[in-house]
This record gives structure tokens, C-alpha cells and sequence, in this order.
């Protein structure tokens, strides 16, 4: 019987217990700096290109989230699951590698430097998620990075400030995932299974998403957490989802 299962299972919870024991303090000055964008009524926007985006859509709204976190999600960087064809591997691995395009994503949201910028990428050398770090940083927000230091700091940037995601951050938390990200051999196979860096994110996402739940409702404000539908309480769920949405279009609307 095959003991990968557990081989890989063991190397997720061995990651998430390093960043437990290692990465708490940046969890939370992360968290902090989220809060504070919500109390003072603005906006904590999400973003990751690949398999980052993955986390940066479940900081909202998903069960449990607060409302003021904003995912940027661009299409053709998320879309490229059937890897041939319209909206291809091909094409994502060149688009996200053209600097400026990242800019002008960045451009077509109204964006205030009391917001913070909340952004997920493994490697942190890639041209629109530069792109997109450099303008907010030129904005005057909060910059989080969440990334692997053992791979970015292994491998230049492909940016032309020439820095990587963590050189620009205000907060920078470590996912610790290896070079390459998968991390298991298998004996008589080139290369390596058993990527993690797409579940350490999220599991890092959700704990600065419900420590600033605990912030905002400490200052006394309601964080408007998201219910899941999915339940007996179906109704009382999308009533309370309704007054979340109104509360997210008020932010917006101020805009």
C-alpha cells in the first residue's frame, strides 16, 4: 500500500506548523494593517496571478470572510485550465510576464491609499504582480506579500526595478514552500510532487482574514461576515449576505 497519502499530507501540516511557529507576528501586523483599512471605511484589495489567484478569491466573499476585502481577478490570468486553445497555458505564461499590463489592471479599479493591497505569488519575480506592487506602493497603501523565501529569494526578478514582491512589502509573510514548490520524489521520475504552495496561501489568507474579523469587532464594528446558504438557515444566510453586499456596495459607491 502507498504511503504517499501521508508523505504528502505530513509535508502540508509540517509547512503550516513552521508558518504557525515562524510567521504568526507577520500574520498579524498583516491582519492589522487590513483592519485598519476597514474601520477607517476603505477597501483591502486581493490579488494573485496562476494558482495565487486561487487565494486571493477566497479572501471574499467566501463563508466566514470579511466584507471589505476586494479580489482583483483578471481572466486571463486565472483562465488557463485547459491549457490548450482560447485563454491557454501559452498564453497566461506569456501575459503575465509583459510588464505594464499589470498597471493598467491595477488602473481600472479606484483604488485609495488608505486601502491595502493584499497579494499572493509563490515566486515573487513576475512582471504584472511587480507591476501591480510598485503602483500600489506609489499609491501610499499597505503592501502584504504572502511568498515562498526559500524560491524568491533563490531567483532574480523579471521586473525591470529589478526587485522581487518581498523587497516591496511592508509586511512579508513567509510561506516557507521550496524552490519549484513541489517537494516529494519519487524514485525513477524526473522532477518532484506534491505542491503546496496553493493551500499554505490560503490557510495564510484565512488567518489574516478572521484576525481582522477579530480586530474590527474589538473596535466595535461589525465586520459583516459572510454565512454560508448551505444549510437549514438558508434564508437568514441570504438575508445577512444581502445586508453584506449593500455594505460592500457602500464602500464603493464612495469612490
Amino acid at each position: 500500500m502507498s504511503d504517499m497519502p501521508k508523505r504528502y499530507l505530513q509535508t502540508v501540516v509540517d509547512r503550516l506548523t513552521q508558518v504557525m511557529d515562524t510567521q504568526t507576528k507577520a500574520i498579524e501586523d498583516a491582519a492589522r494593517a487590513c483592519a485598519q483599512s476597514i474601520l477607517n471605511d476603505k477597501l483591502v484589495f486581493t490579488f494573485g496571478t496562476g494558482h495565487g489567484s486561487f487565494a486571493a478569491m477566497e479572501m471574499y466573499p467566501r463563508t466566514g470572510t470579511v466584507t471589505g476585502f476586494r479580489p482583483i481577478v483578471e481572466s486571463s490570468m486565472i483562465s488557463f485550465h485547459r491549457v490548450l486553445g482560447d485563454g491557454g497555458a501559452r498564453q497566461y505564461r506569456f501575459i503575465h510576464s509583459q510588464e505594464g499590463y499589470g498597471k493598467a489592471i491595477f488602473d481600472s479599479h479606484q483604488t485609495d491609499p488608505g486601502d491595502t493591497m493584499l497579494m499572493f505569488s509563490h515566486s515573487g519575480i513576475n512582471a504584472v504582480t511587480l507591476d501591480i506592487a510598485v503602483a500600489a506602493k506609489e499609491k501610499g497603501m499597505k503592501l502584504i506579500a504572502v511568498t515562498s523565501m526559500p524560491h524568491s529569494s533563490s531567483v532574480p526578478s523579471r521586473h525591470s526595478s529589478g526587485k522581487r514582491l518581498y523587497e516591496i512589502a511592508d509586511v512579508v509573510i513567509d510561506t516557507g514552500v521550496p524552490l519549484g514548490d513541489a517537494g516529494i520524489a519519487i524514485e525513477g521520475v524526473k522532477g518532484k510532487t506534491g505542491a503546496t504552495s496553493t493551500s499554505i496561501a490560503i490557510a495564510i489568507g484565512h488567518a489574516i482574514n478572521s484576525t481582522a474579523a477579530e480586530l474590527v469587532a474589538e473596535a466595535g464594528r461589525d465586520p459583516y461576515l459572510m454565512v454560508s446558504p448551505n444549510t437549514t438557515e438558508k434564508a437568514a444566510a441570504n438575508a445577512q449576505n444581502d445586508l453584506n453586499y449593500a455594505e460592500l456596495w457602500r464602500r464603493l459607491k464612495a469612490r
